[in-house]
């Protein structure tokens, strides 16, 4: 019979009983390939047929970077061929599970197809940065605006979506998919995916010995498995919320007061504070890298440690975390919200002000104090040379500077004034992005946000550009504070909320879950400034300090430091976790 005459089968009305099998059309063995396939793909099957043969097309097409994975780990060709083929079963599998949930009607093809582009987005991801896509990376990406997204867009991505998805979605196009009634339906979809689960263990624990040592000492490679760990990862992140309880803020900014060094005060304090973003302490001359990227700060002879951690790879995680009394570990197990420095700053009757040139903002940590993004009030022609479209120079904080300063509460800023910089600083992978052409000394850059397309050389010489301008923008803030000497006991602490990877191991970018992410992902730059009267007022030996400049620190330090150069008392202050209170009152 032709295939144009075949008939689409009759609904039944009671949803209980089956609809009988559609009538399989002949295939003319004498039409082209082309033809062939098209007929065969257009016979009636069932929906359970349709998940099962995707899952087999996504294990092999979209799962590449778990493949060279392993075959890295065993050195391919790799002793790690028998997991190779397990990873694959276990792929094929949890795919069968997950889709058996959806396999109803031909009405579930969308669903189909969009899982199908979930997985060439995340493949191309993983392929281009090496990252994984685990929750925190997720809800980091659920938190970057437009244009930071558009940094991370380009024709690599289409092409990619387009080369995996454009084979499946001919397919889901063409494929006739049986309606069955529901109890129908119901029971056979149980089985497929009891199967799936129970094949899935069958492999799991046949080869546990090898397996085991495999997933523990490369854990990593669960959230490789493509699309289910972006699934998995994207919907913890969705319906997290949702089953959580609601979250208390816990006031820890009671009983806080200014310390006596405020009663006779000739001038007060001005403390800047500058939040950095993505920067590597191996990439500061200042460290000893080989470049010379620091001089500006060099020249102010800045106090630079050597040896500090943050407390997270990604700015949802870091910075919230290092503003927070509690350090990383009582952090991350909370319960409740707390108050952090900010509040505290505040409830002690300085002025505060949070600036901030980062679009995804300040996560929460400056939402019960004043604060501005840098764009705002800026005017055009600072905005046409310092910007594009909203997303800006680091150097456009420090325009208006002199009037945000001013319109914060006078009688505040008679006790003293506590100035928190948010950069954009090295934020890639679009690192030509983040300095003037000016300030780019390292050429050729990379000019793409595709890393593939460029040589390690030109990558390492974008993001050293980055460093370069951040430098010559602390040198100007310092510069700023140093004309601010007459009216204030100034002092400047800089730290970056992270680090990044440069193609280290195979990895680029940041955001790699911390208990396997890399030192550079973790290793940050501190330098700190004094005016000398903001150094005297603290009564901090510059000795004293100088010579604990391979003292190691993390994140947990920076709320107890900044207390005690303020001189701010709270009941919250660890004298412990306070980086300068050995080298207070020493001379």
């Amino acid at each position: 019979m032709p295939l144009s005459t075949v008939r689409s089968p009759v609904l039944v009305p009671d949803h209980s009983v089956a609809t009988p099998p559609a009538q399989v059309t002949d295939i003319d063995a004498s039409a082209p390939l082309w033809g062939r396939i098209d007929d065969w793909l257009a016979q009636p099957r069932s929906a359970r047929s349709v998940v099962v043969w995707l899952s087999f097309y996504l294990s092999l097409a979209a799962n590449w970077p778990l493949f060279k994975e392993l075959a890295r780990i065993g050195g391919a060709p790799s002793i790690y061929l028998p997991q190779v083929a397990l990873m694959a079963l276990l792929t094929l599998c949890g795919t069968v599970a997950l889709l058996a949930l959806s396999a109803w009607s031909r009405w579930m093809k969308p669903l189909w197809f969009a899982v199908v582009v979930v997985a060439a987005v995340a493949q191309h991801f993983m392929l281009s940065y090496h990252t994984v896509m685990d929750p925190s990376m997720l809800a980091n990406a659920m938190q970057t605006d437009l244009h930071e997204a558009g940094d991370l867009m380009g024709w690599g991505l289409l092409l990619h979506v387009v080369l995996v998805s454009a084979i499946p979605a001919w397919a889901l196009w063409r494929m006739r998919v049986v309606p069955m009634g529901l109890l129908s339906q119901a029971w056979r979809n149980l089985l497929l995916l009891v199967a799936a689960v129970a094949l899935a263990a069958a492999g799991a624990l046949a080869m546990n010995r090898q397996l085991a040592p495999l997933m523990r000492n490369n854990v990593h490679l669960r959230y490789m498995i493509n699309p289910l760990a972006s699934l998995y990862s994207a919907s913890t992140v969705a319906l997290k919320p949702l089953f959580k309880h609601s979250r208390k803020l816990i006031p820890i900014s009671g009983g806080t007061a200014l310390g006596a060094s405020y009663a006779a005060q000739a001038r007060p304090p001005l403390f800047v504070l500058v939040v950095g973003e993505t920067a590597r302490a191996d990439h500061f001359s200042l460290n000893g890298y080989a470049r010379d990227t620091t001089p500006a700060l060099a020249a102010r002879k800045v106090l630079s440690w050597r040896d500090v951690h943050s407390c997270g790879t990604n700015t949802l995680a870091s910075v919230p975390c290092m503003f927070s009394p509690l350090g990383k570990a009582a952090f991350e197990a909370r319960k409740d919200d707390y108050e952090n420095l900010m509040d505290v700053l505040q409830a002690s009757g300085l002025a505060v002000f949070w600036l901030d040139n980062q679009p995804g903002g300040c996560k929460g940590v400056c939402d019960r104090v004043p604060h501005a993004s840098a764009v705002d009030q800026l005017a055009p022609d600072a905005k046409r040379a310092l910007c594009d479209g909203d997303e800006c120079l680091d150097d456009v904080m420090l325009q208006g500077l002199d009037e945000r300063l001013a319109a914060l509460p006078a009688d505040r800023r008679a006790k003293g004034v506590v100035l928190v910089m948010h950069q954009m600083g090295s934020h890639g992978p679009a690192y030509y992005k983040r300095s003037s052409t000016d300030a780019k000394r390292f050429l050729p850059e990379c000019k793409t946000n595709a890393l593939a397309e460029c040589s390690h050389a030109e990558l390492v010489n974008g993001f050293d550009n980055s460093i370069a301008y951040t430098d010559r923008f602390l040198g100007k803030t310092i510069d700023w504070l140093q004309a601010q000497s007459r009216s204030y006991d100034t002092a400047l602490l800089y730290l970056s909320d992270h680090g990044e990877s440069l193609g280290e191991y195979g990895l680029f970018l940041h955001g790699v879950p911390y208990s396997f992410a890399p030192e550079v992902q973790k290793h940050i730059p501190m330098v700190m400034w004094f005016g000398p009267h903001m150094r005297e007022r603290a009564g901090l030996s510059s000795a004293c300090m100088e010579a604990g400049l391979d003292a190691p620190l993390t994140h947990d330090n920076l709320y107890h430091t900044v207390l005690g150069v303020m001189d701010v008392r709270a009941a919250s202050y660890r004298v412990g976790l306070d980086a300068l209170a050995s080298c207070r009152g020493t001379g």
